[in-house]
């Protein structure tokens, strides 16, 4: 499992940066201030900061660009970063800044000469975040282990206090990215599971519920899914009770290890990337451990249903009918319109056993959302506004881009069906809302439900804003803080 760098927050000190080890970050305004920490380092370096901070490159740099400067004379660090940053910089920056100094450490330690500028917390966060790299299929096992961040500040006791919950934060991301990075023949669902249940150890109360308890809770949307994997179906339902007797969110996701597309077989280039498939229920879990960890004070519940799609003689058919838990019965247009059968089953469960007080769903549903919103924006649907509206805050308080798509029924009348109660897909025109009115059929009235459509942001072939490419973890951040602003208190 890979881990966070730890951390530390310390007072300043400015006759310390001079032996500090690996990288030593400084901040500079636009307009070439100089903090005393800044000036310190200037010092030492001979006026290596002050003539970056003059030269016409920097007033080119955008805010939170840094410019690294290799083994400068006067400290003991192999390079020195100057990074560009205002005093009072907004979030946004403030977390770019740290990741771009992560960037120039590769790894290394770090000392943060933040000093009494605020924004500690995002530029720390950044730092954290970025500094991941997914080696767990490596032959040659060198420690990547990050080097320890040395967070340099006038106040360090603020600092330590509003930064108390951010190592669990940065552990839930690398807990999803990991599961979303690992292959399909390490992650089965037996596999996925037992990672699950190791989560108990932060106070999680886990359950795994496995194909006849499935079958006898008449499952048989989600179970068709899986009839032609050699991988038992699974859900694993995850509790944190952290609040008192409120009813609680209800977070469920998609958890397809491996999609072939089932007998609606995909084309096989880029078929490797369908390890991702399982990104949805990542962010369930990611955010559990994320809540455990920090002791959130609120109810929260998570459920992931964890299946294989793959073409067998005993696979489900385009024109099969199978029943769902809810007691509709579904004609099967399309067998790589899988994930919407396993939701529909799942989020049934979710609200007959648990009446929560929302439901989010998350899924690597439609490429659809990816022709319409690219790799940059999630795309949101949802029966309540002020349900979704609670949801983008979260997201843009976060960072994370999440963009609001219509319902409507003249969507839903895309998926009537001749021979059944609906069919699964709606052909190709709106693909991504008529997929998620497909699903609003299976939240009840009363319940205030959310999608979240993650195709083109839970894995990218670049580098996302907080991490390098592969898995992203988009979604933890986002669904910790709506915990933390809408359900603790």
């Amino acid at each position: 499992m890979t881990e966070p760098a730890t951390f530390r927050v310390v007072e300043t000190d400015p006759a310390a940066l001079a032996e500090a080890s690996g990288l030593v970050a400084v901040f500079v305004d636009g307009e070439g201030g100089l903090d005393p920490l800044a000036r310190r380092v200037n010092k030492l370096t001979r006026g290596a900061v002050e003539r970056l901070a003059q030269s016409k490159a920097w007033s080119k740099a955008a805010e939170g660009d840094a410019v690294r400067l290799s083994f400068p004379a006067g400290l003991a660090a192999d390079a020195l970063v100057v990074t560009k940053l205002g005093r009072k910089p907004g979030a946004e920056d403030a977390r770019k800044a740290g990741v771009a100094l992560a960037r120039e450490a590769g790894g290394k330690p770090m000392t943060l000469a933040v000093g009494a500028r605020r924004g500690a917390p995002d530029v720390l966060m950044g730092a954290l975040l970025r500094g991941y790299e997914y080696t767990d299929q490596k032959s040659k096992k060198e420690d990547k282990t990050p080097g320890e961040v040395t967070v340099m500040v006038t106040q360090p006791d603020a600092l330590s206090e509003a930064t108390a919950d951010l190592a669990a934060i940065a552990a839930g991301v690398f807990f999803a990215r990991d599961l979303v990075n690992a292959p399909a023949n390490v992650l089965t669902t037996t596999a996925y599971a037992e990672r699950l249940q190791a989560l108990s150890e932060y106070g999680l109360e886990v359950e795994v519920i496995e194909e006849d308890r499935l079958a006898e809770l008449g499952m048989g949307a989600f179970l068709a899914v899986g009839q032609g994997s050699e991988t038992p179906t699974k859900m694993v339902v995850m509790k944190w009770m952290g609040g008192g007797d409120e009813a609680p969110l209800a977070l469920v996701g998609k958890g397809v290890v491996f999609d072939t597309g089932g007998i609606s077989l995909k084309p096989g280039s880029g078929m490797e990337d369908m390890t991702m498939d399982m990104g949805g229920s990542a962010v369930v879990a990611g955010v559990m451990r994320t809540l455990a960890m920090r002791k959130a004070k609120a109810n929260v519940v998570g459920l992931v249903g964890l299946v294989e799609n793959m073409p067998d003689g005993r696979a489900y058919r385009p024109g099969d009918v199978v029943t769902s838990m809810k007691g509709d019965t579904i004609e099967v247009i399309n067998t790589d319109a899988e994930g919407r059968l396993v939701l529909a089953d799942v989020l049934w469960y979710a609200q007959e056993t648990f009446q929560p007080a929302g439901v989010i769903d998350l899924a690597t549903l439609t490429g659809a959302a990816i022709i319409g919103l690219g790799h940059h924006n999630a795309a949101a649907l949802s029966n309540d506004d002020g349900f979704c509206d609670s949801v983008l805050a979260a997201a843009k308080a976060e960072g994370e881009g999440l963009w609001r798509l219509p319902l409507g029924k003249e969507y839903a009348d895309q998926l009537k069906s001749r021979i059944a109660d609906v069919k699964n897909t709606g052909g190709r025109p709106a693909g991504t809302i008529t997929a998620a009115e497909f699903l609003h059929r299976f939240v009840k009235d009363e319940t205030k439900w959310c999608h979240l459509d993650i195709a083109g942001v839970a894995s990218t072939s670049f580098d996302s804003p907080y991490a390098p490419k592969g898995a992203s973890g988009w979604g933890v951040r986002a669904l910790d803080r709506l915990v933390r602003d809408r359900y603790e208190g």
